[in-house]
C-alpha cells in the first residue's frame, strides 16, 4: 500500500528535498521550494519484489524503408518555416512567451488556417479562458472554420477520455499546460509535479493516437519557460515567441526542433487583424533607417537559415560620473564590454570616460558573434562623429587581440544585402576552403584583417572632413 509522504520540490528545476530550504542547491534559486504531498510508492522507491520482468525490444537496421514524414501545412509560411515545413502528426510542440505577447492569437489563427487549407480537424482546449472569450477573439480576427472546435477544460483525465477515440482530431492545442491538473496528485495546478505528469499524459496520448499536440507554456520573469526543465526534453519542438511591447512585430524562434533546423525564426507584424506574416523581415527592420548619421551600422546577420539585415545604433557621450553608464538593448552586455576593451587596448580609442549606449533597432535580439564588427563600427562612428559609408553592411567576429575572424555563410549575407540595394560591404578576410564567393553578390567588398584597419578607415575620413574634402 502506498504511504503518503511530504516532499519539498523546487518549482524551477524539480529537485526533491527531504525538508524545506530557502535556496535550491541544484539551480541556486531562492524561495522556489514548496511543499507537495506525494507517495512513497513511486518510480525510484519501488521494492525490488514488485518489479516485473519486461519484454524484449526489437532492433532494426539503420537502413530502412521508412516513408517520408507527412506534415500539416498551414497557409502561414512563417509558422511553417519555423516548424521545419509544417506540423508533424504525433509530435509535441511547446510554445512559450511573455503574457500578452500574442501566443493565443497566433495559435487561433494557425488552427483556423489548418482547418481551412489543410482540411485538418483542429481542437482548441483552453484552461484560462471561457469559450465565449475565444469566440470573441476569433470574431475580432475574422476567422471562420467548420473543423475548428473549442472546449474549456483543465482536467487531464477528462481531456484524455475525450481525445482517446477512434477518430481523434489532427491538431490539438492546450492553453496552457500550467492550468492542467491530474486529480490523482495532491499538488496544485502549475506545480512541478502537475506540469510534468500532465504533459507526460498528454504527450503519450498524442503519440498513441497520432495527433499533433501544441502546448502553451508560461514563462518566468527571467524569460524561460516555467516548470521543470524536463518539460522541454519531453517535447519534440520548443518555440519561443519574442517581442517588445513597444514594437509592432513579433518573432517566433525555434529553440529545439527534432523535425527541422533550430534557431529558425518567423517574423510577424501585430495589426488590428491579428498577427500578419512578414515575408521580408530585413526590409521591415530597416524601414525607418536614415542614412548619413553617425553611430549607425547595418549588420548582415543570420537567424537559422535566413539572412536578416538589422541596424545597430550606438551613442557615445562624455560623462562626469566616476563610473560611466553602459546600457545595451538587444545584445550581450558582456560582449559590449569586450569590444570596448579591445578598442582601447589594441586600437588606442579612448572611451573610458564616456557613457555608451547600444541598441539593436526594431527590438530584435542578436546573439551571434558575427555582429562584433558591426557594433565596433557603430561605436567608432559615434566616437568620431563620422557616419559609416553609405549603403554599406558590416559583419565579422573580433578576437581579443583585435583580429577579425571569418564567419559562416558570408555569401548568403552578402546576397541579402545586395537584394536590398546595398553596394558595399566591410567583411572579415575570406579564408581558404570557405564556400563563399564574395564577387557573386555584386557588392564592393573590403576585407578587414584587424580592428585597427577599421579605425584607420574612419580616421582617414576624419582627416578629409577636417580638410574640407
Amino acid at each position: 500500500m502506498a504511504k503518503n509522504v511530504t516532499r519539498f520540490v523546487c518549482q524551477s528545476c524539480g529537485a526533491d528535498y527531504a525538508k524545506w530550504s530557502g535556496k535550491c542547491e541544484s539551480c541556486h534559486e531562492w524561495n522556489s521550494i514548496t511543499e507537495e504531498a506525494g507517495s512513497s510508492n513511486v518510480p525510484g522507491g519501488l521494492a525490488k519484489k514488485n518489479i516485473r520482468k519486461g519484454k524484449q525490444i526489437e532492433f532494426v537496421s539503420l537502413e530502412g524503408s521508412s516513408k517520408p514524414l507527412t506534415r500539416y501545412v498551414s497557409n502561414n509560411a512563417e509558422f511553417d518555416r519555423v516548424c521545419g515545413g509544417g506540423l508533424v502528426p504525433g509530435s509535441a510542440v511547446l510554445i512559450g512567451g511573455d503574457p500578452g505577447i500574442g501566443k493565443s492569437t497566433l495559435l487561433t489563427q494557425i488552427l483556423a488556417s489548418l482547418a481551412t487549407h489543410a482540411k485538418a480537424r483542429c481542437v482548441y482546449i483552453s484552461g484560462e479562458e471561457a469559450i465565449d472569450q475565444v469566440r470573441l477573439r476569433a470574431r475580432r480576427l475574422g476567422l471562420k472554420a467548420d473543423d475548428f472546435l473549442l472546449a474549456s477544460a483543465t482536467s487531464v483525465r477528462d481531456i484524455a477520455t475525450t481525445l482517446d477515440e477512434h477518430n481523434p482530431p489532427q491538431v490539438v492545442v492546450i492553453d496552457s499546460i500550467q492550468t492542467m491538473f491530474i486529480d490523482s496528485l495532491d499538488s496544485a495546478p502549475g506545480t512541478v509535479s502537475q506540469v510534468r505528469a500532465s504533459a507526460q499524459e498528454l504527450i503519450q496520448l498524442a503519440k498513441a493516437r497520432g495527433f499533433c499536440l501544441l502546448l502553451v507554456g508560461h514563462v518566468t520573469k527571467e524569460g524561460v519557460i516555467a516548470g521543470p526543465k524536463v518539460l522541454e526534453h519531453m517535447v519534440d519542438t520548443v518555440l519561443t515567441f519574442e517581442g517588445e511591447r513597444g514594437h509592432h512585430f513579433r518573432i517566433l524562434r525555434a529553440a529545439k526542433n527534432r523535425f527541422g533546423p533550430t534557431d529558425e525564426i518567423g517574423v510577424f507584424e501585430m495589426s488590428e487583424q491579428g498577427l500578419e506574416q512578414v515575408s521580408n523581415p530585413s526590409a521591415l527592420f530597416l524601414a525607418e533607417r536614415r542614412g548619413n548619421i553617425s553611430g549607425a551600422a547595418v549588420f548582415a546577420g543570420l537567424e537559422g537559415t535566413r539572412p536578416v539585415l538589422v541596424e545597430i545604433q550606438a551613442l557615445v557621450s562624455p560623462s562626469q560620473q566616476a563610473n560611466p553608464r553602459r546600457a545595451v538593448v538587444g545584445w550581450d552586455s558582456g560582449r559590449l564590454a569586450m569590444i570596448l576593451a579591445v578598442l582601447e587596448a589594441r586600437c588606442g580609442l579612448v572611451l573610458a570616460g564616456n557613457e555608451v549606449y547600444l541598441n539593436v533597432a526594431g527590438g530584435l535580439r542578436i546573439s551571434e558573434p558575427a555582429a562584433d564588427m558591426a557594433v565596433a563600427a557603430a561605436l567608432i562612428s559615434a566616437a568620431m562623429d563620422i557616419p559609416v559609408p553609405e549603403k554599406t553592411v558590416v559583419f565579422g567576429e573580433i578576437g581579443l587581440s583585435g583580429e577579425i575572424r571569418s564567419v559562416s555563410q558570408s555569401e548568403s549575407r552578402l546576397k541579402e544585402a545586395s537584394k536590398l540595394g546595398f553596394e558595399k560591404a566591410i567583411i572579415p578576410p575570406l579564408r581558404a576552403k570557405k564556400n563563399c564567393n564574395a564577387d557573386a553578390s555584386g557588392l564592393d567588398t573590403r576585407q578587414i584583417e584587424h580592428l585597427q584597419d577599421l579605425v584607420a578607415l574612419f580616421a582617414a575620413k576624419t582627416v578629409r572632413k577636417a580638410a574640407g574634402g
